[in-house]
């Protein structure tokens, strides 16, 4: 009885130190790779409590995307005041109504919105906003304005409350209830309990001998697998003791690759037609991972370059081409599935850009702006008034915001996954209707 109170005491110190040490960005390259998987036990079925299996996609677009020129707002003359040069022809973008109409790159965003599963959620920000990226991305990841000190993101606060995966009398947890597609681990996801792992490359998604010849990998493969069986069995052997450590790492490691290697054996890669950029391919993983029945409840991407403050025109036309073009694959792909019902997408960036363009073509750092969320659950339509741009009712030449970004949020964890918001945001925030 004693050695077992020993080992999942030592087990809740390793889980929880790990967690900690992989937050710093000096922490080893070992456990950077491995400490987000970190329990053999997790269950195989869908968790408890979530209706219908659920699942949330974030995309987040980095660097500040400009609103104005996505979501574009032809029917306000001041628009095209402040923006002589970057503003877009009203022959030439895609129109949603007599206010507001999409970027032309947008066109396949367009066609989702047609179908009326694409809600667009105007003037969307918070409280005294802040144009630092650092700043901004923190209070987008914790849903925190006011500075208070939050340890955990808002998705890894959804994980730790609402507990998807996790079986309190068994002590189980699932460390791959959140998955981020990419090689960091978002402070969206960081939560107390290290339910989510950060994965690139599946293939390279776990322990690999660094051997110069297959002999050599071979033996040390061997020796890795004798001491990992045999350590956690010889704890009282005061030598393979002080393995224990690096033993618990590897073996919770090997555990989730292999669950996530297996899980996208089962999926067959996708039919669907999805192009060759960065963000197309994040997805396509996702739908693979959701094809296979993981079971994972909140899944994270990313694309970046949005931070145009010179030359914009080109750039954001091809980035936002990009966006579109990637999300309208991975629905059609979903729709092939069957799964697309169980999936809600929503994007966000940490702030929109400034009214008026700059003198080197592009736009600074500003506020408020636009957001999207996707999928055939979702009430399609314009929510929101799009924000004034009379010069007097701007906050130092940024949009006001409209909608806190909590309602959003409060929105998609109670209307969506089935939690209550409260404790997870600090408040209660009023829900909008997009689901």
């Amino acid at each position: 009885m004693r050695s077992e109170i020993q080992m999942t005491t030592r087990r809740e110190f390793v889980r929880k130190g790990l967690l900690f040490l992989a937050a710093g960005y000096s922490a080893p390259f070992f456990l950077t790779r491995t400490v987000w998987a970190l329990d053999k036990t997790a269950p195989a079925t869908r968790p408890l409590g979530i209706p219908d299996g659920r699942i949330l996609v974030v995309i987040q677009l980095g660097g500040g995307n400009d609103g104005l020129n996505t979501v574009v707002p032809h029917g306000m003359d001041e628009y095209y005041r402040a923006r002589p040069q970057l503003g877009i022809p009203r022959d030439k973008l895609i129109k949603i109504n007599d206010t507001v109409g999409l970027h032309p790159g947008l066109a396949k965003l367009k066609e989702i919105y047609d179908r009326g599963q694409l809600a667009i959620i105007q003037g969307v920000g918070y409280p005294n906003p802040d144009r630092s990226h650092f700043r901004s991305m923190e209070i987008w990841h914790t849903a925190d304005p006011q500075s208070q000190t939050v340890t955990y993101g808002w998705l890894g606060r959804y994980l730790d409350n609402a507990c998807p995966g996790c079986d309190p009398k068994r002590n189980q947890i699932n460390p791959l209830a959140g998955i981020n597609v990419g090689g960091w681990m978002p402070p969206a996801l960081k939560s107390q309990r290290g339910l989510s792992i950060a994965l690139d490359d599946p293939d390279s998604f776990r322990w690999v001998p660094l051997a110069t010849d297959e002999r050599d990998a071979k033996q040390t493969a061997g020796t890795f697998e004798k001491l990992n069986s045999t350590v956690a069995q010889n704890l009282k052997d005061p030598h393979l003791a002080r393995l224990d450590f690096l033993s618990r790492v590897a073996m919770n490691a090997d555990a989730s690759s292999d669950r996530v290697r297996a899980v996208l054996a089962k999926s067959r890669r996708s039919e669907s037609n999805y192009p060759t950029t960065g963000l197309a391919r994040q997805l396509q993983l996702v739908a693979r991972l959701i094809a296979g029945e993981i079971d994972t409840r909140v899944y994270y991407v990313s694309m970046g370059g949005f931070d145009t403050h010179a030359n914009q025109a080109g750039p954001h036309e091809r980035l936002l081409t990009e966006f579109a073009e990637a999300v309208a694959a991975f629905q059609a792909d979903l729709q092939k599935q069957g799964n697309a019902h169980r999936v809600l997408t929503m994007t966000f960036s940490e702030f929109g850009r400034r009214v008026a363009e700059n003198g080197s073509g592009g736009t600074d750092h500003g506020a408020a702006a636009p957001l999207f969320i996707t999928g055939p659950a979702v009430k399609g339509g314009v929510y929101g008034p799009h924000p004034s741009l009379a010069p007097g009712d701007l906050d130092r030449g940024d949009l006001k915001f409209g909608t806190d970004f909590r309602q959003v949020y409060a929105t998609v964890l109670e209307n969506w996954l089935g939690a209550s918001s409260a404790p997870i945001l600090g408040s209660a925030f009023a829900k909008l209707k997009f689901v």
